[in-house]
Order: C-alpha cells, then structure tokens, then sequence
C-alpha cells in the first residue's frame, strides 16, 4: 500500500512513516521543507494550496497528521495560530482530492482526545459529544476535524488520540522531568484523568485503520485503562527511583506554566476516555496498563 503521510516529518510522522516502511508499505511525506538526513521520500508542499503534490494522493491511502504543537501558551495568537496549522492543510487535501480520478481509499485523519475538553469523571466512548471549550483544547480539535468532513475519500477514520507516550517526545520528556526535578507529586488535586497510549499501541492502531475496510468513523486511540494524575506520577517517580515529592498546587502549576511557555490545562485538566471500538473488535494491547508501559519506555539498566 502507498500511504502519503501529510506532516510526517514531526516525532509522531518519523514513528508512523518508520513502522509502515518495516510492514511493507510505501511511504511519502508531504513536507514544506525537505530534509537530506530522512530516510522516506519527501515531497514539497505548502501546506495550503493545491499543486503537483496532489498526483501523489491518487489511489493512495492518506494520514493526515498537519498541525503545530499544542503545548503553548494559551493566547489568542496561538490559538488561531494552532486552528490555522490544521485547518489550512487539511482543506488542501480535500481539494486536491477531489480533483482526483481515484481519490484516496483511505483517510485517516488524525485527531484528539483533548476534543472532550474538561470530562471530569464521566466515562466517554466515541459516542460521547465534543465539549464546547477550552478553545485550545476542545476548539482547536472540532475546527481540525470539521475541515476533513465530506473529503472525498472511500472511507474515513478520525483518530481521536490519547497523549502518546514515547522515548524522547515532548509529552513525555515534560512529565518525567517533573518527576527527575523533584516535582512528581500530583498536580492539583491529582484527581484528573489521563488518557494515555504506548506508542507501539499507536502504531498498530494507525495499521488497524488503514487495513480494515469495514472501519470508519471516530475511533478513539487510548489505552483501555485511564489514570488518575496523582497515579501517573507515583508511577513515574516509581520507574525513576525517585522519593515521594509534595503536590503542586494548581496556582503553582498555573504559575509555573507561564515560565515554561505551556499551557497549564495540559495539566490541570484531563479526560477518562475508553477504546470502545477497538475493545468490541478484540484488539490486542501491548501496554494496556500503565506502571509496565512507563517501565518499557523509561527504565535504564542498571
């Protein structure tokens, strides 16, 4: 299969683009700049207009994973800043699909949990209705996946994902430098969920999504079981042999966040989210629980 990854060249494409050529398929990454050092063919697009990248879609399967970072100050700015980096790619590639013969079998457009906003303790399932705000949460992600209706496609899989745990990404890195810091106590009351996945998870899903022809819709991409915060960093600091560490207080989170240029609903607020789907079709996990996933990423010999 020829899958054209649409913003490839970040932590998440490398994985995908990587786990993909190992199961045999063909890879190309659309990429506003071209990098000599990767390893995948890379084809120059703007990210916002249709042009000879669009020959590459023809027959192919297409994951769309454009978009900046999230982790940033929650400002006008960046809020449109982080609509605009989805929005304006994802409207190119439904246009420059429908120009096609033979659009693209499949479209996996990727997605987020974080669309459910603030879900407290109700459990949610792809049944469950996005959350009206915040704006850099559940916003940003109901503009994303609002621009991939209708694309012209045979079927459509929206992956709404949980935060993906992997060696040296952010998501991660933030979370057990807290934890090596001396700040792995919980956040707040500690009592917020987190919607996790291995990232070998990941990558099996996005296979799963691409392969099976009676899959469409909104699949969630999360392991089947969420934690609490305050449970995530006793892990962490379990897998980091570090002592027990004070809470930090919500002001202080809030505070601190301003420092670190993030937003501090990443962590203050959180979802308790479930793989219905990928639970009714007898999907496997790898890492289903978190304390043997962090160990499988984190732990160092020795």
């Amino acid at each position: 299969m020829k899958v054209v990854l649409a913003g490839g060249t970040g932590a998440l494409g490398r994985r995908i683009a990587a786990d993909l050529t190992e199961h045999g398929h063909e890879v190309v990454v659309l990429t506003r700049s071209a990098r000599p050092d990767f390893p995948y063919r890379q084809v120059t697009w703007d990210g916002a207009s249709v042009g000879p990248w669009a020959a590459e879609l023809e027959g192919a399967a297409l994951v769309n994973l454009a978009g900046e970072l999230v982790d940033r100050r929650p400002t006008a700015a960046n809020i449109e800043l982080l609509t605009r980096s989805r929005v304006a790619p994802t409207a190119a590639l439904a246009e420059a699909a429908a120009g096609l013969t033979s659009p693209p079998g499949v479209w996996v457009q990727m997605s987020t949990l974080a669309i459910y906003g603030d879900g407290g303790e109700s459990v949610l399932d792809e049944q469950a209705p996005p959350a009206d705000g915040p704006p850099q949460l559940a916003g940003v992600a109901r503009a994303w996946e609002a621009a991939a209706v209708g694309a012209p496609a045979g079927r459509q899989v929206v992956l709404r994902t949980a935060v993906v745990l992997d060696r040296d990404t952010p998501a991660l890195d933030r979370i057990a430098g807290l934890a090596r810091w001396g700040l792995g106590g919980r956040i707040g009351t500690g009592r917020q969920w987190m919607s996790w996945l291995h990232i070998d998870d990941l990558l099996a899903v996005v296979r799963l999504a691409l392969s099976d022809p009676a899959l469409s819709g909104v699949l969630h991409a999360t392991s089947p079981n969420p934690v609490r915060n305050a449970e995530l960093m006793a892990a962490l600091r379990d897998v980091l042999r570090r002592p027990p560490a004070p809470p930090t207080p919500a002001w202080m989170a809030r505070a601190g966040a301003v420092l670190m240029r993030s937003d501090p609903a990443l962590a203050l607020t959180g979802r308790r989210c479930v793989p219905a789907r990928l639970t009714e079709r007898g999907f496997t996990f790898h890492h289903p629980h978190l304390r043997p996933a962090l160990d499988d990423l984190l732990r160092r010999p020795g």
